[in-house]
């Protein structure tokens, strides 16, 4: 089966058909949720535009805790129906992409058994809701298996932990996943095109006025119906159709921080507790662990990349010695950091970004932009189905119905869902390190084998990233800047240990495919290392 293909080589071909078609829906937005819509509304026969200003998942789709879960704390609150919907969501998430949505045990240490006790009572709750099956049900250490399993825990504070089940996830992988499969099924994509404009007949929307980042080119886009899906920037979209546009966004920065795991060695994922009271995760994934989020209002506005202040460091830092045995841990510790906004709906009775609520609300504008806010990366599926249902009525179509079976697995998905399997399969066939077949098997999936016959050698001496993820990021994922590539193909800011080791030789691999010239492919390294830099810059 070959693997669909989104190419930026063909960047010029996708512009000059997105110019002389007329779409039923133009989605704006290359996010998780206008993934999603676009490639639910091509599966159900619509002719589909997506347009992205940045890259794909540039913004808050690959900033998250990477968690495809249901949300315990929103139990405690009371949305039972939105701890219902997503805890099933999980399982369907599973089904599509089983490299993408990775059973792994979520453990809340405990320092006595009354507290526990409670917890389980919530836990059953949330299993049930979720139709959870039986070996994933709950379970209490404590004792020689607590050691066994999480053994850089302070015992003596929290002799005791309970460990349930959630999914590990990569966000902008799931989102590319999404896109590649909306282009399958017929849809148009492209990034890099930042949308300038509507276009308009009468009182209504007709289509978009595009600008390619790349090449400068401008093209407008016909469409009956458009949907604004672009997170933070949702309400720059509406001024568009109408300046005076009342505020609808509440924006919350999250940041997340990586510590190699020789130093914090964490196993599962791990519930921490904060200096005021709210909890944060501690995450293994691959060399590193993350601990995060933050949850804090955003004053400036919507940005890729907001602000990391060392005040954001420390708070993640904090809890570190009161829950583990390592000592406490320093700036200088931290090897990655991301930062990230979510767009809340806004409450003027509720000032504390916490206390928000983390559902969706569709709106549309006087010009009949169909604009979605709010929502939770676990519950996209959702949020494109009731999409759909609008557009259907403003199309005055009725869409398929569309069934498990008949969406067929993501990109990657088609496996019997045992990564520890896949990867030790990739190891023996291909003569890979542990710790580089285990990151090929989330990141691939069952395509991983086509990435390594585009080059199965380390990108460089110790290398966790091969020679084949650069040609196939570019012809299948759509990557075209040494950033996408970096941070959104590859990952290795985030969870690898060589991300500066690795910014030359995949300029040099990116120059031989996409052709660039010795002053492009320095443009390209200048940016890379700043935005490194960035990352990193609260250490100074």
């Amino acid at each position: 089966m070959s693997a669909p293909k989104l190419d930026t080589l063909d960047r010029q071909a996708t512009l000059e058909a997105m110019a002389n078609e007329q779409f039923d829906l133009v989605v704006i937005g290359g996010g998780i949720t206008g993934a999603g819509i676009a490639r639910d509304a091509a599966l159900r026969g619509l002719s589909v535009a997506l347009i992205e200003a940045a890259d794909f998942a540039s913004g808050t789709s690959s900033r998250s805790s990477k968690l495809i879960h249901g949300g315990l704390r929103y139990l405690e609150r009371g949305e039972i129906n939105l701890v219902r919907k997503t805890a099933l969501e999980r399982k369907e998430i599973y089904k599509l992409a089983p490299h993408l949505s990775e059973p792994r045990w979520m453990v809340m240490p405990m320092g006595g058994r009354t507290k526990l006790y409670s917890l389980r009572l919530a836990v059953t709750t949330y299993e049930r809701l979720g139709a959870v099956e039986s070996r994933d049900i709950h379970r209490a250490w404590s004792g020689s298996t607590l050691a066994d399993e999480e053994p850089a825990l302070d015992r003596k504070r929290f002799p005791h932990a309970l460990a349930y089940r959630e999914y590990l996830t990569d966000d902008a992988r799931l989102v590319i996943a999404n896109m590649r499969a909306a282009v399958a099924s017929g849809a148009r994509v492209i990034n890099h095109a930042p949308v300038v404009g509507l276009l308009r007949s009468g009182d209504r929307a007709t289509g978009v006025e595009l600008r390619c980042a790349l090449t400068n080119a401008e093209v407008t886009v016909q469409g009956k119906v458009i949907v604004n899906a672009t997170g933070p920037w949702v309400e720059a979209l509406q001024k568009y159709e109408n300046p005076d546009a009342a505020p609808l966004l509440h924006l919350s920065k999250g940041i997340h921080i990586s510590i190699p795991a020789s130093k914090l060695p964490v196993r599962n994922l791990l519930v921490l507790d904060t200096a005021d009271k709210r909890r944060i995760f501690a995450i293994r994934r691959g060399e590193v662990v993350y601990i995060g989020t933050t949850d804090t209002t955003y004053e400036p506005g919507a940005e890729i990349w907001p602000q990391i202040t060392r005040e954001d460091v420390e708070y993640l830092l904090e809890p570190i010695p009161r829950h583990f045995n390592t000592g406490p841990m320093g700036l200088g510790d931290v090897v990655g950091a991301w930062a990230g906004l979510r767009p809340l709906i806004a409450d003027p009775t509720k000032k504390n970004p916490s206390e928000l609520s983390r559902r969706d609300e569709l709106l549309t504008g006087p010009l009949g932009v169909i604009s979605v806010a709010g929502g939770k990366l676990t519950g996209y599926r959702g949020m494109a189905r009731r999409v759909l249902g609008t557009v259907a009525e403003r199309l005055g179509r009725e869409l398929p119905t569309i069934s498990m079976e008949e969406e067929g697995p993501l990109p990657g998905g088609d496996f019997d869902g045992d990564l520890p399997a896949l990867a030790a399969g990739l190891a023996e066939r291909h003569g890979l390190d542990e710790v580089t077949s285990a990151r090929l098997a989330r990141l691939f999936g069952a395509e991983a084998e086509q990435v390594l016959a585009q080059g199965a050698e380390p990108l460089f001496e110790g290398a966790t990233c091969v020679s084949g993820e650069v040609r196939w990021a570019v012809e299948r994922e759509g990557a075209a800047t040494l950033e996408d590539m970096l941070y959104r193909r590859t990952r290795l800011p985030l969870y690898g240990l060589s991300a500066a080791a690795a910014i030359e030789p995949l300029a040099d691999a990116m120059a031989a495919v996409l052709g660039w010239d010795a002053a492009r492919r320095e443009r390209e390294l200048e940016a890379a290392r700043a935005r490194l830099a960035d990352d990193l810059a609260f250490q100074r």
